[in-house]
C-alpha cells in the first residue's frame, strides 16, 4: 500500500509539473507579442538564451551520480535544442508577430495529437484508448476555435486587407511549424530523461540554443538602438527568458521523467488555454462563447489524462 501511495504521489507531482510548464509557455507565447514589437526577433531569442544561461551556470556541471554522455545522447541534446529551442523560437516569435494570440492558441492546441503520433511512431509507446480520447478532445477544441475565429472575422468592423490576411496566413503556418518542433521536443526529451537529470538537460539545451542563435543575435544587436526599449519591456524580457529557458523546461523534463511522452503531450492543451486567456485579460483580445466551449473541451482532455488508471481485477480463488 505505501508503494502504491508513493507511485500515485509521484504521478500527480509529474502531472502538476507538466500542466504548470505548459501554462507558463502559453503565458510567455502571448506576452511575446509586445516583446517582438520592441525587439527584433533574433535579438530577442539571443537575449533569452543568454539570460537563461546566466541563471543556470551551475546546472551545467555533471553530478557525481551521472554517467558520462554517450555520442547518441550528445546528438539528441543537439536535436532537442535545434528543434525545441532554436527553430521553435524563430517560428513562434515570427508567427506570433503576424497573427493574434488567440489564433496562435488555436493552432497550438494540435500539439497533443502531434506528440501522440510521434511517440507512437518513434518511441513505440502503447497509447491507451483514454489517451486517444483526450487527444480527440484537443482536436475538437481546435475545430471549435477555428469556427469561432471565422465568426469573429465576420462580425468584425470591415474586412481585413489582403496584405494583412496574407501575413496572418504566413504567421499561422509558422506557428504550426512550431507545433511540430514542440512535438519533437517532447519525444526527444523523453529519451534524454533516461540518461540525464532534468536540470542538466535544461542547461545544456539552452547552451546549444545560445550558440546557434549567437551569429543572428549579434547581427541584429549591431544595428539596434537599445535606448529605444522601455524599462517595462526589459522587465518583461527577463520574465520571458527565465520562463522560456529555465522554469518551463525544468518543469517539463521533471514531469516527463515519470510520464509517457504521449500521455504528457495531452498537458500541452494548457498552452493554448493560457495563451488565449493572457491575450484576452492582458492584451485586450476578444473571447467568444464558442471559444469558451472549446476550452472546456480542452480541459476535459486533461481530466481524461489525469484519471487514475483502472486497477486490474484481482483473480478470485476457486472454491474448494
Amino acid at each position: 500500500m505505501p508503494h502504491a501511495q508513493n507511485t500515485a504521489a509521484h504521478r500527480w507531482l509529474a502531472y502538476g509539473s507538466l500542466a504548470l510548464s505548459m501554462s507558463l509557455v502559453g503565458s510567455y507565447v502571448a506576452l511575446s507579442k509586445p516583446l517582438v514589437a520592441a525587439l527584433p526577433v533574433f535579438l530577442l531569442a539571443w537575449l533569452r538564451f543568454g539570460i537563461g544561461g546566466l541563471a543556470m551556470v551551475r546546472w551545467l556541471e555533471r553530478p557525481a551520480t551521472e554517467v558520462p554522455m554517450t555520442p547518441q545522447t550528445r546528438r539528441l541534446l543537439f536535436l532537442e535544442s535545434f528543434l525545441g529551442n532554436f527553430l521553435f523560437s524563430i517560428c513562434m516569435l515570427f508567427g506570433v508577430s503576424m497573427t493574434s494570440a488567440v489564433s496562435a492558441g488555436v493552432i497550438m492546441a494540435s500539439i497533443p495529437a502531434a506528440v501522440a503520433l510521434m511517440s507512437w511512431t518513434f518511441l513505440k509507446e502503447r497509447i491507451s484508448p483514454r489517451v486517444w480520447a483526450a487527444v480527440a478532445c484537443s482536436a475538437l477544441g481546435i475545430g471549435l476555435l477555428a469556427l469561432s475565429k471565422e465568426e469573429l472575422a465576420v462580425h468584425g468592423t470591415g474586412g481585413p486587407e489582403p496584405n494583412l490576411t496574407h501575413n496572418q496566413t504566413l504567421g499561422n503556418l509558422l506557428v504550426f511549424a512550431a507545433v511540430l518542433c514542440e512535438a519533437a521536443y517532447a519525444v526527444i526529451g523523453k529519451k534524454l530523461t533516461g540518461a540525464l537529470s532534468p536540470k542538466r538537460i535544461t542547461a545544456l539545451i539552452n547552451l546549444w540554443g545560445f550558440l546557434l542563435m549567437t551569429p543572428l543575435g549579434l547581427y541584429a544587436a549591431w544595428r539596434f538602438d537599445f535606448a529605444s526599449v522601455q524599462p517595462a519591456s526589459w522587465l518583461l524580457l527577463v520574465f520571458y527568458a527565465l520562463a522560456a529557458s529555465v522554469w518551463t523546461v525544468w518543469l517539463w523534463m521533471t514531469g516527463l521523467k515519470n510520464v509517457p511522452a504521449a500521455h504528457a503531450g495531452v498537458f500541452t492543451v494548457m498552452l493554448p488555454i493560457s495563451a488565449a486567456l493572457v491575450g484576452v485579460v492582458i492584451l485586450g483580445e476578444r473571447l467568444g462563447s464558442m471559444q469558451m466551449l472549446a476550452f472546456a473541451i480542452a480541459l476535459l482532455s486533461v481530466l481524461l489524462a489525469t484519471l487514475p488508471p483502472r486497477q486490474a481485477a484481482r483473480p478470485t480463488t476457486p472454491a474448494p
